[in-house]
């Protein structure tokens, strides 16, 4: 369940709810869910109780309680928590995170894309036409907003905090095409981008981890040879068992995948493709914690297992959505590093 079909779910319950009369107000269009700010809150959060609280005549305890009980009963929901002055805390069940993975599976390369923004008809163009960034960055929104669904239409203007003025030819030449373009992407629209010092050539360049993009083209590249390696080791990861994900790095992760939709559309409708890379980033980070917690193969004389085809095919997924992402950016995700 993906947080875009865990916010009609919670809308369908509101409807549920005014249809019994146990609520009076209008049933919103939109419901914002989205990964609580810390571990042990549950899966996701939403805040429709305070939103509703008003309209309704009521205290936002009292629409929580009311909410949180239909809640309860919705297929792929394990949990909901009150929390606060209203928030409920939602814990997916384990089969919700397993149609995650298959949906990501299945839908591969178009994982992602969406049509919250259908019906938006705009071009994005950078206010100085001259700026190398003020181009890459118009170019990737227009990317994100085609994925998110906008159809080009009237152009508007994006300002943005450029770089020391510098060519592009210049700029590719010294860090190559991808570290240039997130060099010039992953800083936020107000932020100037550090491209011209020796030292910040060097950390853009770097294979290390303390460089965000090989951080991310590297798990990318584990993903693939996590995928190579589990057929030699004959894991079928085609199996039809339910998914058993249960660890909590198994669960970060899966957040994280679940979520890569709305930050695409946020995005988009943001004009920000530094929100998309810093969620690349976290992806990458949950990746390799998962790797290094959650063995995905077989060692010595064990024998492949379905936790070890479930944990396969969750690489393979985190694997699409980096390299979805990436190529959102504009950015190539090797097979091998």
């Amino acid at each position: 369940m993906t947080p875009a079909e865990l916010s009609r779910t919670v809308i369908g319950t509101v409807r549920r709810a005014v249809a019994a009369d146990e609520l009076r107000v209008a049933v919103p269009d939109r419901v914002v869910v989205q990964r609580p700010p810390r571990p042990g809150c549950g899966d996701y959060a939403t805040n429709v109780a305070l939103q509703l609280a008003g309209p309704a005549g009521r205290t936002p305890r009292q629409v929580a309680e009311i909410l949180s009980r239909l809640l309860s009963a919705e297929p792929g929901i394990a949990q909901v928590e009150i929390a606060g002055p209203g928030f409920l805390n939602i814990t997916l069940d384990a089969r919700a995170y397993a149609d995650v993975v298959r949906q990501v599976r299945a839908q591969g390369g178009e994982y992602g894309r969406g049509e919250g923004l259908t019906g938006e008809a705009v071009t994005v163009v950078p206010a100085d036409t001259g700026a190398v960034r003020g181009r890459l960055v118009a170019e990737t929104v227009n990317r994100l907003l085609r994925a998110a669904g906008a159809v080009p239409g009237p152009t508007e203007s994006l300002s943005l905090t450029e770089e020391d003025r510098t060519t592009q030819e210049d700029l590719f030449r010294r860090l190559g095409p991808d570290a240039a373009r997130w060099a010039l992407l992953r800083p936020p629209a107000e932020d100037a981008p550090r491209t011209t010092a020796p030292a910040d050539t060097e950390a853009l360049l770097a294979q290390r981890a303390a460089n965000p993009l090989f951080r991310i083209r590297y798990a990318h590249a584990r993903t693939r040879a996590l995928l190579r390696n589990a057929h030699d080791l004959g894991v079928d990861i085609e199996s039809t068992v339910d998914d058993p994900y249960h660890h909590p790095a198994e669960t970060e992760l899966l957040g994280l995948i679940a979520d890569f939709p709305r930050v695409v559309e946020t995005a988009a409708r943001r004009r920000a493709p530094d929100r998309l890379a810093r969620h690349l980033e976290r992806l990458a980070d949950a990746f390799l914690r998962f790797q290094d917690e959650c063995p995905a193969l077989p060692k010595g004389d064990e024998k492949p297992s379905a936790a070890h085809a479930a944990r396969v095919r969750l690489a393979d997924a985190t694997g699409t959505v980096l390299a979805n992402g990436l190529q959102l950016l504009g950015i190539t995700a090797p097979e091998h590093i």
